[in-house]
């Protein structure tokens, strides 16, 4: 019965031809040779790129995600491209491709490669020669790559725009096959690596070179799948090293690694970072570098930059219309020379002379720039500040130094500072320095968004002993007191020297609650009688009532509008010129004393010369006047010789509170402001 249901059915045409085609489907699935459509998609592709497209062999695995395997494969080049024929020469390829994505992108979530030859270029007008569309087409390319797995491959990559060059080989190998041949009866340690990559080329005309060792398959793009890496690198004097994980090798998507990295000058990183990092002394770090999304982040930062050791922690944003550099370092010990290179000072070369590149001395204005930067009589630094640098990216910096060593026993002894770098603004606040027992309070800013940098810098003075700044001479030691100053300056260059040549500004400093040597006193005085008396009795303190110095500066030449030193027995007066161009100052000061003396012979010193190389002299014309007088008097009566070298105590007291309020008066005015009040004098009761 159940026979002559299912009759009928097998005779129904509809059905029978249903299941003729369901056979005839599976007998072509089964029997259909791919290859077949070979030739006319090799025309097709040649036709749609304008290049020659080849394979030798094609087969597809269907599916929602099919894979296609090809071999002998050859891509024609661009016709623009100057370089190999072939844009790729491939072995075997075997890649699948996501329909659920098309037509917005073309996903192609594995490819894997056999011995290929592949020659990736861009051009500065952006034109690609991977956009499989039209060749001159530049718009981002639709084709993502998610993982990629190479076995004896070559790869070349050429920007013409960056320039960047890349050359790369590419193989597989077996980790516990290398670990045998290490050690033929060790075990393998680790097999998370399996693929070795070889690699050179150049960035913005700097050379590298190194190798790295991953997995069997690398996430390629836009996958955010991590893949291990261990690699080194090494640029000129730089080298790298690094171990971790990396996701998405043509596009990083998130970086967890262990970096160490070390060199010879910060400033050869600029090529590849292309972040304004100064020179510096030879320098090694490490530290652990995340990227998630666009910011990049140091932790466990520690190292040294020449003998400063280093620790903290760091961050740059990628972002527009600048990357953002942020960083919070500490240093227990810092050496100002480290910094040196900061303020424009050359570093030195081999034989200890600071090295010349041609770009410096091109032509006459950077010779003699080189020149002045070397030249052993200036002492302002001359090096210059590459401003462009500045306009490339935003930085946010804090240091904390607890001790300093500086050269020339110079009583520095902490740093606090800030950087704050915007729309090529730079402003350094707080620059404070602990000093002589006191502060440094300073400010600075640069102004680099025209080719000249424009500077503004203000210095406070804060509470420095006297004692502290001359612990080795014991007679200016003693004379315990406190120095405050004030220093605001406004130039135009690109170096310190530069600027301070063209500076506007003031100078004030002052003296409270001193005390001077006695015999010091006397000596400035040249008062023989007192010396003497001081030589065979003792010498003693005597307080410094007041003093201040203030100094207009205009076009880098200042002037002195105030200039006193009053001590109980001594008022001391002065004027004075400065260049700081040519940086030579010429000072005369004249010692008036209050009281009345025996073999005086008191006259003014003139202090003048070099910053480099001060000298002095005593004025000859009043101290001749008093020894002829004296060799006059003693042809008449040799006691009369006597009469011209008696002080006769000439000196005013100096009213304290107008000298405190004239350098109070030039220490809050800028520029050419008027004059401060000059202090009047009143005579000893």
């Amino acid at each position: 019965m159940y026979q002559r249901t299912l009759a009928p059915l097998r005779h129904h045409p509809v059905l029978v031809a249903c299941g003729a085609l369901v056979l005839l489907l599976v007998a072509l699935v089964v029997l259909f040779d791919w290859n077949w459509v070979r030739p006319p998609l090799e025309r097709y592709i040649s036709q749609k790129t304008q290049r020659e497209f080849r394979i030798s062999d094609l087969h597809v695995r269907l599916g929602l995600t099919p894979t296609i395997r090809m071999r002998d494969v050859y891509f024609g080049n661009a016709a623009w491209s100057k370089d190999e024929p072939a844009m790729a020469k491939i072995e075997a390829l075997e890649f699948s491709v996501s329909l659920r994505d098309l037509p917005e992108k073309v996903l192609v979530p594995r490819v894997a490669l056999t011995r290929p030859e592949l020659v990736f270029e861009r051009l500065p007008d952006n034109r690609k020669n991977w956009i499989l569309s039209d060749p001159s087409d530049t718009s981002p390319s639709k084709l993502r790559i998610s993982t990629l797995s190479v076995d004896h491959g070559h790869l070349r990559y050429v920007d013409h725009g960056e320039p960047f060059v890349l050359d790369v080989q590419g193989s597989t190998f077996d980790p516990a096959a290398q670990e045998k041949v290490k050690d033929a009866d060790a075990k393998p340690a680790n097999n998370r690596y399996s693929t070795q990559y070889d690699f050179k080329g150049a960035y913005h005309g700097a050379a590298f070179s190194g190798r790295a060792l991953t997995g069997d398959v690398l996430s390629f793009q836009e996958s955010g799948v991590p893949f291990p890496l261990k690699g080194e690198l090494d640029a000129g004097t730089t080298q790298l090293a690094v171990e971790g994980t990396i996701a998405d090798a043509a596009n990083i998507s998130a970086i967890d690694t262990q970096l160490r990295i070390k060199g010879l000058t910060l400033a050869n990183l600029y090529p590849f970072l292309l972040l304004p990092l100064p020179a510096s002394p030879p320098y090694q770090l490490q530290g652990h570098l995340i990227l998630k999304g666009n910011r990049y982040t140091m932790d466990d930062l520690a190292g040294k930059i020449g003998s400063t050791d280093v620790t903290g922690k760091g961050a740059y944003v990628d972002k527009k219309p600048r990357p953002l550099l942020t960083a919070d370092l500490h240093s227990k010990l810092l050496n100002i020379a480290d910094l040196g290179p900061l303020v424009g000072v050359q570093t030195k070369g081999s034989g200890g002379k600071p090295a010349a590149s041609q770009a410096e001395t091109r032509n006459r204005p950077a010779a003699k720039a080189k020149e002045r930067a070397t030249d052993p009589d200036h002492v302002l630094p001359a090096g210059t500040f590459e401003g462009s640098r500045l306009q490339k990216i935003d930085a946010e910096v804090d240091l904390i130094a607890t001790r300093l060593v500086v050269p020339d026993a110079l009583p520095l002894e902490s740093l606090k500072a800030s950087l704050r770098l915007h729309d090529a603004m730079l402003e350094v606040a707080p620059l404070d320095f602990g000093f002589a027992g006191g502060t440094i309070a300073s400010r600075v800013s640069l102004d680099a968004r025209e080719p000249t940098l424009k500077s503004d810098v203000q210095v406070d003075l804060q509470r420095v002993r006297v004692d502290h700044l001359v612990p080795d001479n014991e007679t200016i030691a003693k004379g315990a007191g406190r120095v405050g100053a004030t220093l605001h300056l406004k130039g135009t260059g690109n170096s310190i020297a530069d600027a301070a040549a063209q500076a506007d500004g003031r100078i004030a400093v002052t003296v409270v609650n001193g005390r001077i040597s006695n015999l010091l006193d006397a000596a400035s005085g040249l008062n023989g009688g007192k010396v003497l008396a001081l030589l065979l009795g003792g010498d003693k303190d005597i307080v410094i009532r007041c003093g201040g110095v203030a100094f207009d500066v205009a076009g880098g030449r200042g002037k002195s509008t105030l200039f006193v030193l009053d001590t109980e027995q001594t008022q001391v007066l002065g004027s004075g010129r400065f260049d700081l161009e040519h940086e030579r100052f010429d000072m005369t000061v004249a010692p008036k004393p209050k009281e009345f003396g025996l073999l005086s012979l008191r006259t003014p010193v003139r202090v003048y010369g070099s910053f480099k190389r001060p000298d002095y002299e005593v004025v000859k014309g009043p101290l001749l006047a008093r020894a002829g007088g004296a060799l006059a008097l003693a042809a008449v009566n040799p006691l009369a010789a006597l009469l011209p070298l008696i002080e006769t105590g000439p000196g005013q007291e100096t009213n304290c509170a107008n000298v405190q309020q004239a350098v109070a008066g030039a220490a809050q005015q800028a520029g050419g402001a008027k004059r401060p009040v000059v202090p009047k004098a009143r005579r000893t009761p």
